[in-house]
């Protein structure tokens, strides 16, 4: 039961480094254009097999 004393600490530091990951993402504007992307997949304009 000792280990608990360990983990639960270190879970709760992890989980709080990936809610700062998060916020840093959302406050730097990374998901402000889903559908660009969504829209950038499907045209026609880039190619897998660039001309030489």
């Amino acid at each position: 039961m000792q280990v608990l004393s360990y983990l639960i600490p270190i879970s709760l530091f992890l989980g709080g480094v990936g809610l700062v990951a998060f916020v840093y993402t959302v406050r730097s504007d990374q998901y402000n254009d889903p559908e660009g992307d969504a829209q950038r997949i499907l045209s026609g304009q880039y190619d897998d097999k660039p001309k030489v």
